[in-house]
């Protein structure tokens, strides 16, 4: 075989014994497919612990409903049925017994992070109404004048 035929080949073993050498220092060797396979795909079975203490952060609508179910049933028959509590109302594990509400945030920024008018046809964004933050009340919070828990019920 010509060598012009052969550097090619050369150089691509080169990468590949490159990236299997890299692979073999660098990839910890717990880390892959363990005894329930695919289920959880790959991860480092050394690691399992820490993710064990990872405390849960987010509590779901479901563990709001007890205290809060007047809410609840308001929101329920709203376009903001979809959002769990905790988007706008922040994780409910940091909910303080004394006293007994979560900080909320009430700024623009917070409702701008779904009503910024994004028309990207695909993502969904199109179908939320969106305000032009430099033309709609610029100088005040939005819950001055809408309720969060009845959008487009008037409130």
């Amino acid at each position: 075989m010509k060598s012009h035929l052969l550097r090619p080949v050369y150089v691509v073993l080169g990468i590949i014994a490159a990236i299997l050498i890299f692979r073999m220092l660098y990839v910890p060797k717990d880390f892959g497919v363990h005894e329930r396979g695919y289920m959880y795909g790959w991860y480092r079975k050394g690691n399992e612990q820490e993710w064990k203490a990872v405390s849960i952060k987010y509590m779901t609508t479901e563990y709001c409903k007890d205290c809060h179910a007047d809410k609840i049933s308001m929101i329920t028959k709203t376009p903001h049925a979809v959002i769990p509590c905790e988007n706008c109302h922040g994780p409910a594990r940091e909910h303080p017994s004394d006293p007994p509400k979560l900080s909320i945030d009430k700024s623009r920024n917070q409702c701008l992070r779904c009503h910024y008018p994004l028309p990207y046809p695909t993502s969904g964004r199109a179908n939320i109404r969106g305000i032009d933050p430099e033309k709609h009340n610029p100088d005040i919070e939005c819950a001055m004048c809408h309720n969060p828990h009845k959008p487009g019920l008037g409130g």
